[in-house]
């Protein structure tokens, strides 16, 4: 299976991006997808997220507090460290799993915060955004301080690590219809990559 990892980071426009792939019958396996199915009430994660936090951490429904665990998790490296070691396991699991199961041409891969290139990757796709527009669409998004903002986007990797990494860039500094236009251009790329693997290999 041909592999494209995306990455990109928070309020980059991956999801966009990813979400026009699946619209031309792309499978995707995204990791914030896995993130949230690995930490559903019943769920290993959930119970030990629970036991550290107490029931502050849960909405009236059982499912997580995501603003409350973001707070906590980005205003502690040890706190992090800690809740990505308990689910990273589980969130490959998941991923390993959408992908063995794909009927597609090839498939999409998006990582949570594009941090490094995975051996299962054949391209990586960086949707690429400055900073500044970064920080003002999730401020508005999430309705949160810019402090906030910057502290997330502080610790994912940079935007020069991510374009270190990059085969393919979309630059999403303008209107959806041109954003659209990159993803269609590159899917098509992506089709005769995979066609010539899937002959020569």
């Amino acid at each position: 299976m041909f592999v494209v990892g995306v990455a990109g980071g928070i309020g980059s426009g991956k999801t966009t991006v990813t979400d026009r792939f699946a619209e031309l019958g792309i499978t995707i396996a995204d990791a914030d997808v896995a993130s949230r199915t690995i930490v559903e009430p019943g769920k290993p994660a959930h119970a030990e997220i629970v036991a550290r936090y107490g029931h502050v951490i849960l909405l009236q429904d059982k499912s997580l507090n995501r603003p409350k665990l973001r707070e906590i998790v980005f205003s502690d490296a040890k706190e992090r460290k800690w809740l990505e070691q308990l689910t990273h396991g589980p969130i490959n699991a998941e991923l390993k799993q959408t992908m063995e199961q794909a009927t597609s041409s090839y498939s999409i891969l998006v990582l949570s915060a594009g941090s490094g290139k995975s051996p299962v990757m054949n391209r990586v796709l960086v949707v690429d955004v400055p900073p500044a527009l970064q920080l003002q669409r999730v401020s508005n998004r999430d309705n949160n301080s810019h402090g906030q903002v910057q502290a997330i986007m502080d610790a994912q990797p940079s935007r020069e690590q991510r374009l270190n990494l990059a085969d393919d860039v979309i630059l999403n500094d303008g209107d959806l219809e041109q954003l659209i236009n990159g993803v269609d251009t590159l899917h098509n790329k992506y089709i005769e990559l995979s066609d010539i693997q899937e002959n020569t290999g």
